[in-house]
């Protein structure tokens, strides 16, 4: 019964949706219902200028986003350290 009326909802919101590729979908502006700016005009405008990098991407991940993405990266490091100790460990 939970699981349908969970499928419920995720059609009803999905048939919510802007269509694919409509200029005046939310995603694509640029000032947010409330008036403020959206977080992604900022990049698209400021990324250049901000770090001198055509590539966006790699301004967003390693300039605005660098301490999130080296936690990220020491995790997926210490998960493969972990795993390794486990399966590298003898029975004595």
């Amino acid at each position: 019964m939970l699981l349908a009326a969970f499928f419920g909802v995720l059609v009803w919101a999905s048939s919510h949706l802007a269509p694919v590729g409509d200029p005046d979908a939310p995603l694509h502006r640029e000032i947010s219902p409330a008036g403020t700016p959206v977080a992604g005009a900022h990049y698209i405008h400021e990324s250049y200028r901000d770090a001198h990098t055509e590539n966006m991407v790699t301004v967003v991940l390693a300039d605005y986003r660098a301490f999130d993405t080296l936690g990220e990266t020491v995790v997926v490091f210490a998960a493969g350290v972990g795993v390794f100790l486990v399966l590298a460990r003898r029975k004595a």
